[in-house]
């Protein structure tokens, strides 16, 4: 293990912003990433469950919020549209006093139906990139995946309208206010929506290490059966491809996970020294106080005698607590430099420059 001087440690610091707001969520994310990482340390499997699902449903709720605020908005821009219901099949509802039931469309005519469109493309347009580079944290071809997207995406749209058109004809026909009804199709749609896509993104976003695993399979057995030399080359370069995929991803997530702990472990050894300088000095205050019975020959020696033997034990546990996270704080900053040149090394293997 490298030893590093103080200074040495705190050049490794980022540090906090001059702007007191700013450094205050600073050191609060910091203090967050300690916590996640070493949590995702001991508990590998969980831990990316638990980022896949928490990224996936805050990006899917957050496009939703803006589908909604654009539909409040929005649909005043093409008013003049809204000449009656527009769209198909356009089958009369019996049972809604004959409001018409559309899938491609809507009962409140061609202009609400182009606002609610262009709604949810938009949001898909900041779905896609979040979901694609943060939360599955994808390296696939994006043209090729931005297609099965947006085919997944019509495919999905027909589905929900489909059963919004059933929906919608009862509220227009009891009347509902636009408000409201707006709030329910984007709730409703969303929902759906985000449920289906949740499996769909499973598909074109693969975890690169499955990816992997079925390729080395696949290669081994063909080999194994001594199958012809095109179908073992072929799939020898899906293996190749899918090992530099799956190792450009483990790297990268090692080396930012090993950056995060390395920066949580030199504020934690700092945090320590505070703490241990505090004892120090509790430690020394109880030693004059003890000092200034002996000389008074006061009544409360005995408590005076068992206070420092307390700050005394205090401080040799700070001091403990000091070197320790001294030691882990250097071997931080080690993992970090070993994970960063693995990390180099496969980008450059791939001809990538490193982010």
């Amino acid at each position: 293990m490298t030893r590093f001087s103080e200074q040495e440690l705190r050049a490794q610091l980022k540090p906090y912003s001059k702007n007191a707001f700013v450094a205050f969520f600073q050191k609060i994310w910091r203090g967050w990433l300690s916590a996640w990482y070493g949590f995702a340390d001991k508990h590998p499997t969980l831990s990316n469950i638990i980022y896949m699902v928490f990224f996936f449903i805050v990006f899917s709720e957050g496009v939703t919020i803006w589908q909604y605020v654009v539909m409040t908005f929005l649909p005043y821009a093409f008013a003049g549209l809204n000449t009656g219901a527009w769209g198909w099949p356009n089958v009369p509802v019996p049972a809604a006093g004959g409001q018409p039931y559309m899938i491609f469309g809507d009962v409140q005519g061609l202009g609400y139906f182009i606002a609610f469109e262009l709604a949810v493309f938009t949001a898909q347009c900041i779905n896609f990139p979040l979901q694609r580079n943060i939360t599955y944290r994808s390296h696939g071809n994006p043209w090729y995946q931005a297609m099965w997207y947006f085919i997944g995406w019509v495919l999905v749209s027909v589905f929900v309208n489909a059963i919004w058109g059933i929906c919608n004809v009862f509220f227009v026909h009891w009347g509902w206010p636009d408000a409201v009804t707006g709030l329910i199709k984007t709730v409703l749609t969303g929902g759906v929506s985000m449920v289906i896509f949740f499996f769909i993104f499973l598909v074109i976003f693969p975890d690169n290490n499955k990816v992997l695993k079925k390729a080395q399979a696949k290669y081994e057995k063909l080999v194994a059966a001594k199958a012809p030399k095109e179908k073992i080359a072929k799939a020898e370069k899906a293996l190749k491809i899918a090992q530099d995929k799956a190792d450009r991803s483990n790297s990268e997530k090692e080396y930012h996970q090993a950056l995060s702990l390395c920066n949580a472990k030199i504020l934690k050894y700092f945090a320590s020294v505070n703490e241990q300088n505090e004892a120090a000095a509790a430690c020394e205050e109880a030693r004059r106080a003890l000092e200034s019975a002996k000389e008074q020959n006061a009544g409360n020696l005995a408590k005076k005698i068992d206070a420092y033997a307390r700050a005394e034990k205090e401080a040799d546990l700070a001091r403990a607590r000091e070197e320790s996270s001294y030691c882990a704080a250097c071997a931080s900053i080690d993992t970090r430099d070993e994970k960063l040149a693995v990390y180099r090394g496969v980008m450059e293997r791939l001809g990538l420059k490193v982010k």
